[in-house]
């Protein structure tokens, strides 16, 4: 029994509540009145909480120098991660409460039942402001009864408290059909309602150690075939929008006025950050071009993704799709060699959109998984995918960072799963390990490690220079200690193509001394620039 929420359980609640709405998904799924193909609700809520999760993972350093507490600053990395990998109205949402919790409990010492309901407080208001028109019967309607509950509670019992509220947003979930009339035609509760609910029964489960879990409410009739209606806003619509900007406050008040003209369901967060920040814009619109334009118009958008409601959804439940296939870009004949033998296409290092398109439709399969393998290749992937689509071609982009999470993904590839849990659990992997390079700094340069001179040794960790010395060997057994001390099972070790004889051998002997449970595996990668490449899974 914990009686305060520290990072320790921030983390723990949110691995449980992605396996929770991982064990939902098919039924939230359901629940949606009008299943938008590869965006229902469940799936919604299951991108949004992995890419929280990712998030956390992906953190090494446990918390800043200065700025928020320890469980603060936790929670701000789910928030941050949830707002970038939102998906839909209630992934967004969902982003938003978990925004207004982080901004709550920043600063305060101990998050106990108190703390926590008025934590539940700031997720409500951040919810509520972020819709244009806020609609009851809804996700909003379920965290407010939360929130209520929890401040009603009145009591410094964490567990109490916690408890109070998932039952009250049990109980608020439960009359979400007499607040919407589509909810009440089509038998069923509101599907962000019952995403949210499962995460506080995860939450109740991780600050007691039992289970929380309940049914959804029972429909009140069976549910038409044909009785079909979108997740949020009017049909009057036909198209769904989103994208993120960097963007200033200012600009993005017009944009939100400029959205609202053009159609519904219109809910624009941010990051928080001043002046500029990062914002999720979802929209609902008949004039796609000119939603696109009042983004640009405001900044700078991107993983812009349109999706057509009168596109024919796929069955949650229905058979795995044939013809699938994936497409892997790779610098290094050892690397295109180890992914040629996954059975994925590759493409060399830097390519164009049109060049990655050419290789999906060369792949002839009707769903393609992307794995871009680094940063500036990501946007050219997501764009590839967008004119994928108009071919009729389904692309998942994947946003690898290094080839060793590319060996990470394609390694859990199943193609007994559906293509959307597939590229589900590709992504899970590949977020779940984490990369490190190793070079030669090529000129003088002030780092975050300190600064550096030409020759020296960098180990760069998530992009980030952790490490600098003078002996190749020693700095690449040095970042590989530094990352193992934060948990791992397994080491990847890709050799460059200037990497001197006996490097990885000596990796390996380093790691077997100094951590001898650890499995590693290691391969001629034959990448330029980069003697050593390693992940850490």
């Amino acid at each position: 029994m914990l009686d305060t929420l520290d990072a320790a359980a921030v983390r723990r609640w949110c691995a449980s509540g992605l396996a929770a709405l991982k064990r939902h998904q098919g039924e939230i799924d359901q629940l949606n009145v009008y299943p938008v193909p590869d965006g229902d609700t469940g799936t919604n809520l299951v991108l949004t909480l992995t890419s929280a999760q990712q998030a956390l993972a992906m953190d090494l350093d446990t918390l800043p120098h200065s700025g928020p507490t320890a469980h603060g600053h936790a929670l701000r990395l789910m928030a941050q991660g949830a707002l970038l990998g939102a998906r839909g109205n209630s992934g967004v949402i969902l982003s938003q409460i978990l925004r207004g919790l982080a901004d709550q409990v920043a600063g305060v010492p101990a998050v106990r039942g108190r703390e926590f309901a008025a934590a539940l407080r700031s997720g409500t208001t951040a919810a509520y402001t972020a819709v244009s028109r806020p609609v009851e019967g809804t996700l909003l309607t379920v965290i407010s009864a939360a929130a209520a509950a929890a401040e009603g509670a009145d009591s410094d019992d964490l567990p109490a408290v916690a408890g109070v509220a998932a039952r009250a947003a049990a109980e608020a979930l439960a009359r979400t059909p007499e607040q919407l009339p589509a909810l009440a035609r089509a038998g069923v509760v509101d599907a962000g309602g019952r995403g949210l609910c499962v995460l506080l029964d995860a939450l109740v489960e991780v600050l007691t150690g039992e289970s929380a879990a309940r049914p959804a409410p029972a429909p009140r009739s069976a549910r038409p075939a044909a009785a079909v209606a979108r997740e949020t806003g009017s049909d009057e619509y036909a198209y769904e929008v989103q994208f993120l900007l960097d963007a200033r406050a200012e600009a993005v008040d017009g944009l939100r006025r400029a959205l609202d003209a053009l159609g519904d369901s219109l809910v624009v967060v941010g990051d928080g950050r001043e002046p500029e920040g990062t914002w999720n814009v979802h929209v609902h619109v008949n004039d796609v071009g000119a939603a696109v334009e009042a983004g640009v118009a405001a900044g700078r958008p991107y993983r812009i993704s349109v999706t057509r409601f009168a596109d024919q959804p796929e069955s949650p439940s229905g058979p795995v799709v044939a013809g699938r296939a994936a497409v892997v870009v790779a610098t290094g004949g050892g690397i295109a060699d180890l992914f040629a033998a996954e059975g994925a296409t590759v493409v060399p290092g830097n390519p164009s959109t049109g060049e990655l398109l050419d290789a999906v439709r060369g792949t002839g399969a009707a769903r393609v998984v992307v794995l871009p393998n680094d940063a500036n290749t990501e946007a050219v992937a997501s764009a590839a995918a967008r004119e994928a689509h108009r071919h009729g071609i389904k692309v998942s982009v994947v946003p690898t960072r290094s080839p060793v999470q590319a060996l990470a993904a394609l390694a859990v590839r199943d193609g007994d799963r559906r293509f959307e849990d597939d590229v589900i659990a590709m992504a899970e992997a590949a977020g779940a390990c984490r990369y490190a390079e190793v070079c030669h700094a090529s000129r003088e340069a002030l780092t975050v490690a300190g600064p550096c001179r030409p020759g020296d040794v960098l180990a760069l960790v998530e992009g980030e220079v952790h490490l600098i010395g003078t002996d190749l060997t020693d700095t690449c057994a040095a970042v590989v200690d530094r990352m193992l001390g934060g948990g791992g099972e397994m080491v990847t070790l890709l050799a460059g193509v200037d990497a001197p004889a006996g490097l990885t051998d000596a990796v390996r002997a380093h790691v077997a001394r100094r951590w001898p449970f650890v499995e590693v595996h290691a391969y001629p990668g034959g990448q330029p620039f980069y003697p050593l490449l390693v992940g850490i899974e």
